[in-house]
């Protein structure tokens, strides 16, 4: 099979041109995808929506789905699927400052799960007219463009995450008591080094990160602050525009994202996601 890999942007992310993921692939295929994906640290491949089904099968090719925690969210009995509805039916949904709509905060998906995701792939079956687009930023170029003195001063640092904190403008989806006991603070690095790259980047999340172990909030509010702006310069980013069909395969060891909310009411947008096991954030 031919097909090309194309870059996206300077900052981080690359298109998969000629592959249809509908048919058999090779497994040498997979492998130069793979390959890219973690130079690039994002994959987008075009093509038509697939089935919940068929979005597991995808999904399989590149790691082990798991469950997600809410479970409203499950779709056609997969657990390891979810379908995020995220339309605004009425002016009451929609907020007049995005920031308090939590998809809009800067953050890397699950990180309050002591092992989580290592990816995240997300499938647009329908999209606005407008906005709703995701962006993303590069938390290893930001990492590898501190000063040295900001590097040895947060290397040895954790973070408490949690399932929300005060931190986050915009409170996260309510659990279940059964949801609530299985989601507990968790403690992770502030550098994270790649488990299969060997690079380090900055692991920080707006949504989840609550505060640094051993420093007075002030303190620790005060870092990562300037942390969260350092790494949301737009040197470090790349926006995608969402096309009905796009997969789109990111790296949540060394990429945060958002999402511009600001799209029409009415008007659907809807995507499957599924979520890759990782390993447990080390910065060794």
């Amino acid at each position: 099979m031919t097909f090309n890999i194309l870059p996206l942007s300077a900052a981080l992310g690359a298109e998969v041109i000629g592959v249809d993921f509908a048919k058999a692939v090779s497994e040498e295929t997979l492998k130069e995808i793979k390959k890219a994906f973690l130079k690039y640290h994002l994959i987008c491949i075009r093509g038509q929506p697939l089935s919940p089904k068929q979005f597991f099968q995808f999904a399989s090719s590149f790691g082990t789905p798991f469950s997600e925690t809410t479970r409203d969210q499950w779709v056609d009995g997969i657990p390891e699927i979810s379908k995020l509805i995220s339309t605004y039916k009425s002016e009451q949904d929609k907020p007049a400052d995005p920031k308090h709509n939590r998809r809009s905060g800067w953050h890397t998906d699950h990180s309050f799960k002591e092992v989580p995701p290592k990816a995240t792939i997300l499938h647009s079956h329908e999209i606005p007219s407008k906005a709703g687009h995701t962006r993303f930023c590069n938390t290893q170029k930001a990492y590898e463009e501190l000063s040295i003195s900001d590097k040895n001063k947060l290397q040895e640092l954790k973070t408490v995450h949690s399932y929300d904190t005060i931190r986050a403008p915009a409170r996260a989806v309510p659990r279940t008591e059964e949801e609530i006991a299985e989601t507990p603070d968790v403690i992770h690095p502030l550098i994270r080094t790649h488990d299969e790259t060997g690079k380090k980047a900055l692991y920080f999340n707006s949504n989840r990160t609550d505060r640094i172990v051993g420093y007075e909030r002030k303190e620790s509010d005060a870092l990562l602050d300037y942390i969260h702006e350092h790494m949301t310069q737009p040197k470090y980013r790349y926006d995608h525009k969402w096309m009905i069909g796009d997969i789109v395969i990111w790296d949540n060891r060394c990429l945060i994202h958002s999402v511009n909310v600001d799209y029409p009411i009415g008007e659907s947008r809807v995507h499957l996601r599924t979520l890759l096991k990782g390993k447990k954030p080390s910065n060794n």
